[in-house]
C-alpha cells in the first residue's frame, strides 16, 4: 500500500501540479479502481485536495514544506529577469505564488524605492487585491476560484473588490488584456502594481509585478513585464524538463 501510495505522491512535482484520475492511473499503472480508492484515501487524509480540474497537493502535504517545491528555481529562473526589469523600470519588483486565497513573496527587488512598498519576502497578501494574485486566478478554473472564495472576502481598501461575482467579472477583464491584471489602490492606498502570470501547461506557477506610485501610468511598462514573464518561462520550464529528463 505504501508503495501505491508514493507512486501517486511522487507525481506531485511542485504545488501547482494538478492531475485528473485518468492521469495518477495511467502514469502509476494503477488501475483506475486502485488509483481512485488510493485518492479518495489521501484527500480525506488531507495530503491532496480535490478540485472540479483534478487533484492538488493538500494541506498535510503543503505544511510539511511542499509549498517550497520548485520555489527555488522558479526564484532562480527569475532573479536576473527581476533585477533587469527593476532598472529597466524604475520601480520596485515582485516575484510571488499563490498559496490558498493568499499570495506568497519570493522576491522583492527595488533599491531604495522598495521600503516605500509594504511588502516583503516570505510575506503574504489576500490574492484577490494584488495585481500578483489576480493575474494568477485569471487562469484557474472559475469553480475553482469561486471556491477559494466560499466566505465574505476581506477589503484592504475602500477599492478592494468585495464580491466574487464582482471578481470573475475583473479576471475576464484580465484574460481579454492577455493576462495583465492591474491593482490602483486595492491593497494599499498609495500604490499602483500591474502583474502577469507565468504560466504552464498545468496553469500559473507564479506573477510578477512591478510597483509604482497611486497615479503612476504602470500600464506604459507592460511590454518590459511580458518580456520578463516570457524569460523566465521559458528559462524556469527548460531547467524543468532537465530535470526530469535525469531522473
Amino acid at each position: 500500500m505504501m508503495e501505491r501510495v508514493t507512486l501517486i505522491m511522487d507525481l506531485f512535482e511542485h504545488p501547482q501540479t494538478r492531475l485528473m484520475l485518468e492521469v495518477v492511473s495511467r502514469r502509476t499503472r494503477l488501475p483506475r479502481s486502485t488509483a481512485h480508492r488510493i485518492l479518495d484515501q489521501l484527500v480525506r487524509l488531507h495530503w491532496l485536495h480535490h478540485t472540479e480540474s483534478g487533484y492538488i497537493l493538500g494541506a498535510r502535504a503543503l505544511g510539511l514544506g511542499g509549498r517550497e517545491i520548485g520555489h527555488g528555481a522558479l526564484r532562480a529562473a527569475a532573479a536576473p529577469q527581476l533585477l533587469e526589469l527593476a532598472v529597466r523600470t524604475r520601480m520596485v519588483v515582485h516575484l510571488a505564488v499563490l498559496d490558498g486565497a493568499e499570495i506568497y513573496y519570493l522576491d522583492k527587488i527595488g533599491g531604495r524605492a522598495a521600503v516605500d512598498v509594504p511588502s516583503q519576502v516570505g510575506g503574504r497578501e489576500v490574492a484577490h487585491c494584488t495585481s500578483l494574485g489576480k493575474a494568477m486566478l485569471a487562469w484557474l478554473a472559475p469553480e475553482e476560484v469561486h471556491a477559494r472564495y466560499a466566505q465574505v472576502m476581506e477589503r484592504r481598501t475602500a477599492h478592494s473588490i468585495d464580491r466574487v461575482d464582482v471578481l470573475h467579472g475583473e479576471l475576464a477583464a484580465i484574460r481579454r488584456r492577455n493576462g495583465l491584471a492591474l491593482d490602483r489602490g486595492e491593497c494599499f492606498p498609495s500604490i499602483a502594481c500591474l502583474g502577469l502570470a507565468i504560466r504552464g501547461p498545468e496553469g500559473p506557477v507564479g506573477a510578477i509585478s512591478v510597483v509604482g506610485d497611486a497615479q503612476a501610468a504602470v500600464e506604459r511598462v507592460a511590454p518590459l513585464v511580458l518580456n520578463a514573464v516570457r524569460s523566465v518561462s521559458e528559462e524556469y520550464f527548460a531547467t524543468r524538463r532537465v530535470i526530469r529528463a535525469a531522473l
